[in-house]
């Protein structure tokens, strides 16, 4: 049986295409799911992984390598897994298929240059936000609490009868971002720190 496992990111994405190559390429059961690759317990990829019989020549397919796994060592060792248990695999984008010897050649070259791409794409980022703190740029967030807000904060912490969520609410954050900005809570305020 051929059993297809289709997965993206991020909620605002959709598996639509994956859905229809797999359903195309002959898979008769789909799992399918929104979730980071980088995650290890990924429920519909067990879910598929545990449908799948022991030596019976079920081969599991996907849409591209990066649906399956993200890192190299994570892609190599869940082919080994199927391997060990006597299931193909199948990669439609890059027409990789592993119950052939050259299928199992080609899937450990493949391998090697997504994680390549991948570790490519990281320096680039990094240098890109090297270059980018040298001219003075801060990357991240924006604070939450300006130094206003958080000498109100401070101010109406100095009041024994208004609570550290009362005084969130009022700055309409959660009370976690007052604890961050001012460690220590009331009682650091009430030292002066």
């Amino acid at each position: 049986m051929r059993v297809g496992y289709g997965r993206v990111s991020r909620q605002d994405q959709c598996t639509d295409l994956q859905i229809d190559a797999l359903k195309s390429s002959g898979c008769q059961k789909l799992f399918t799911e929104k979730a980071s690759g980088a995650q290890r317990d990924r429920e519909e990829l067990k879910a598929a992984l545990a449908y799948m019989r022991d030596n019976s020549g079920d081969v599991l397919v996907v849409w591209k390598l990066d649906r399956l796994a993200r890192s190299l060592r994570q892609l190599i060792e869940t082919i080994e897994d199927l391997e060990k248990r006597g299931i193909g695999f199948e990669s439609l984008t890059e027409r990789i298929d592993t119950t052939s010897a050259a299928g199992r050649l080609t899937f450990h070259i493949f391998a090697s240059m997504a994680e390549f791409e991948r570790s490519i794409n990281r320096e680039r980022t990094r240098a890109a936000l090297e270059a980018s703190r040298a001219r003075g740029r801060k990357g991240g967030r924006p604070p939450s609490l300006s130094a206003k807000d958080l000498a109100h904060a401070k101010a109406l912490l100095a009041d024994p009868d208004i609570t550290v969520e009362e005084v969130a609410k009022r700055l309409n954050v959660v009370p976690s971002t007052l604890y961050r900005h001012l460690p220590g809570g009331r009682s650091a305020v009430a030292a002066g720190k």
